[in-house]
């Protein structure tokens, strides 16, 4: 492994850091799958360098979700490239974000369509001898005149691609040269997200860095260019390689089950139905037999309007029941000739409707894809149908609730694949959750960070179980826990299991915090991250304030509060998720997999690491001090406290309301 050395960039290695990179460079050579649990502190990102010394040609692709964990491995690869100054890399982000055209609808499905007629353009232009595209006068006054709010020739494209004669196939459409040059220059520099567009100057930024990623040795793209099938197949296809050939490096890689069930499951609202009947009228005098469809959609809406009368924000519904409410007296045998002709009906309008430029996803393609998916439930038994209601709207959901065979074939599929997280703790029971009897290696390191820098209590006597919510002692105790942690310096955070029980704390402590500074944490996305900025800016200035958010939500995961950013956090309770007939089902068919232990693999499992992951915030460097509380009893329970990372276990106290104030009198930042 000496060529490790070469491509790791810095001067020395952080303590069981080089054992991690020795397992992932053997890895990246003969094979495999390997889970690696490292807490923060471990150097993660470094295992890009260990992956490209023992590459061997092939190419590296590195998946992650958010923009601060691509800008970290751009740093990484960036401090590579002082040590292998011919390495190239590239990223791929997501044409909603890298695309400059304007317009409304499906980014992607616009994408598609403008580059079909302005190819088409090109080409027709082009064999009247005009190569170069963006020097054209015809597309250039086509260009001129369009609305650009609805446009239908992407200028960008045409100054991506010249035309050349080719001895075999006549013109060729190939990279135009202004693309090329700036392609080579951001694989071989680093360059942030911040300055693509500017970068690009007039070239489609996606396809300018398609093109670097055809010869990077490392390109970085979101969860979703992997784990939708459909994408994936293509951005293989765009870099001209297979998933044999790709070494997969999965970052924050206890997200994988969450966003695979996303990407596998689909919801239908009312109004999607309302809205795919007026589309059908549209089509009837076009389209032969779309009235045989249209007529079962008010079946539908029958169907949601009976389940609104149900007790239950959310349940299971039986599919066979809504099969044979769809297909009784109708024209159909059965479910999936429904699903056929609204297939037909589908590609008809997706067609018809990209011709016209207009790009946004139809009700009648949305509605297709639930029946569809709806129709494969029946026998797969990954997958419940759900109803849940969101206000006075009732939705239809098919829910994947193991994502172990499609993550089984992608991480199968590529020649080393690589999953790292600061929280697979225990990695055992995530690589039973993720991959069943698959071989995969696993390995945890332990907490680099010195112990003397945190404080990591755990309360005794208070709980948020829902048989004590009303025991005004316990409820007395738990406003007292708060209030004392209130008192500490700095910016604090706490977390509840839920907005209701953050929303009951919220009222009883509002008033005696508001000179802290409280910020309460709004469901509008857009409001939560302004008001975050807002808290972040605090120590800047002078101040401090106080987080109430909830555990597993917008302000406790993949977000990194460094130095005086927080101080402290604490979670009130633990968060499971809510005990009802769905969450149940879930239990029996993983218990029905895994025996006794399917119910912490499935239930108890993801609430103890939304805890872990809210306390994660604090403690980001080695510098970083802060105090940690479980402010809930059953984390000193055997089945949760399993759950927990092995140097939580061991430097938990465990405290009542008067050894916790004495504790916390006692700490200084």
């Amino acid at each position: 492994m000496d060529s490790l050395d070469a491509w790791f960039p810095y001067p020395g290695y952080r303590p069981h850091q080089r054992e991690m990179l020795e397992l992932c460079a053997r890895h990246a050579r003969d094979g495999g799958v390997v889970m690696i649990d490292a807490p923060t502190g471990s150097g993660k990102s470094s295992v890009v360098s260990a992956l490209l010394a023992e590459r061997s040609g092939r190419k590296v692709v590195v998946a992650v979700r958010t923009i601060s964990q691509l800008n970290t491995f751009i740093r990484e690869l960036h401090l590579i490239r002082g040590r292998q100054r011919g390495l190239r890399s590239a990223y791929l982000i997501g044409k909603r974000t890298m695309c400059p055209v304007g317009g409304e609808g499906d980014v992607y499905r616009r994408c598609e369509g403008l580059k079909s007629f302005s190819t088409s353009l090109m080409k027709e232009r082009a064999e009247k001898g005009s190569l170069v595209p963006s020097k054209d006068s015809v597309i250039l006054q086509q260009i001129r005149k369009m609305d650009h709010e609805n446009p239908l020739i992407c200028p960008y494209f045409v100054n991506s691609r010249i035309f050349v004669h080719d001895e075999e196939s006549g013109l060729k459409m190939i990279p135009s040269t202004p693309l090329r040059s700036k392609a080579d220059r951001v694989s071989s520099q680093c360059i942030w997200p911040a300055e693509l567009r500017e970068i690009s100057a007039g070239v489609c930024p996606y396809e300018m860095m398609t093109y670097a990623a055809q010869n990077a040795d490392v390109v970085i793209v979101n969860y979703h260019h992997l784990f939708n099938d459909v994408i994936r197949e293509q951005l293989y296809v765009n870099l001209g390689t297979d998933p044999g050939n790709v070494i997969l490096l999965l970052d924050e890689g206890h997200n994988c089950g969450e966003v695979m069930q996303s990407v596998q499951s689909v919801v239908l609202g009312e109004g999607a139905i309302e809205q795919a009947s007026r589309e059908m009228t549209t089509l009837r005098r076009n389209l032969k037999g779309i009235e045989a469809v249209q007529h079962l959609l008010p079946r539908i809406t029958e169907f949601m309007k009976a389940l609104k009368y149900s007790d239950e924000t959310e349940d299971w519904f039986d599919s066979a029941i809504f099969n044979k409410m769809m297909v009784k007296g109708s024209l159909y045998p059965d479910i999936s000739a429904i699903v056929e002709d609204l297939m037909r009906i589908s590609e008809y309008i997706r067609e018809k409707n990209i011709k016209a430029g207009e790009f946004r996803e139809t009700a009648i393609e949305h509605l297709t894809e639930f029946l569809f998916r709806l129709s494969q439930s029946a026998t797969d038994p990954a997958y419940l149908t759900v109803f849940r209601k969101d206000g006075d709207e009732l939705l239809l959901e098919v829910r994947n609730i193991d994502p172990a065979t499609k993550l089984r074939d992608l991480a199968g599929s590529h020649h080393c694949t690589v999953l790292i997280s600061g929280t697979f703790s225990p990695v055992e029971s995530y690589r039973k959750l993720f991959f069943e009897d698959l071989p995969v290696e696993t390995m945890s390191l332990p907490n680099a960070f010195p112990s003397k820098n945190r404080l990591l209590l755990c309360a005794g006597d208070i709980t948020t179980a829902f048989s004590m919510r009303q025991e005004k002692e316990n409820t007395a105790r738990i406003v007292e826990y708060i209030r004392t942690f209130s008192t500490l310096k700095g910016n604090l955070a706490i977390y509840f299991p839920s907005y209701q029980i953050l929303e009951t704390y919220a009222r009883a402590l509002g008033p005696a915090l508001a000179k802290r500074n409280l910020f309460i944490e709004p469901k509008n996305p857009k409001e939560a991250g302004d008001a975050l900025k807002e808290f972040l800016s605090l120590p800047s200035r002078g101040t401090s304030g106080i987080l109430f958010a909830v555990a597993g939500g917008k302000w406790s995961e993949g977000l990194d509060y460094r130095g005086d950013l927080l101080a402290g956090a604490m979670v009130v309770g633990l968060p499971l998720a809510p005990y009802n007939r769905v969450r149940r089902m879930v239990i029996e068919y993983f218990r029905r997999k895994f025996g006794e232990e399917g119910e912490f693999l499935s239930y108890t499992l993801p609430g103890v690491h939304k805890a872990v992951q809210a306390l994660g915030r604090v403690l980001r460097t080695p510098e970083d001090r802060g105090v940690l509380i479980f402010g809930e009893r059953r984390f000193l329970d055997q089945e949760v406290m399993k759950g927990l990372p092995e140097w939580m276990k061991k430097e938990m106290n465990t405290c009542d309301l008067d050894a916790y104030k004495k504790k916390l009198s006692g700490w200084k930042l």
